[in-house]
């Protein structure tokens, strides 16, 4: 297995599962009552929110809605369209050698 082909393999699920837990904290906004310090919720706040805090300082909310999940939502989707998507440059590089 190359180089290549080992950063593919560990990338792509480390994307998706971050896009995941990204969505799944969109839908935790919904439900201002949950405590996200208390599991399971703990599960996708601590992975998700040293991402969102330094955004959140450049970004405020808006009419009261952080949107700040729905930026990471969309840069980690870019990045894996952008890396492992069919034209992407680790795919095209995996074709190469």
């Amino acid at each position: 297995m190359s180089g290549v082909n080992l950063i593919t393999w560990t990338l792509g699920p480390v994307l998706g599962v971050m896009t995941l837990l990204f969505i799944l904290r969109i839908i935790l906004t919904w439900y201002p009552q949950v405590e996200l310090n208390r599991l399971p919720f703990n599960l996708i706040a601590w992975p998700t929110e040293p991402f969102l805090v330094p955004l959140r300082k450049l970004v405020p909310p808006i009419g009261g809605v952080d949107i700040t999940p729905i930026i990471w939502v969309g840069i980690f989707s870019l990045l894996r369209e952008i890396l492992l998507g069919q034209q992407g440059l680790l795919t095209m590089l995996s074709r190469v050698s």
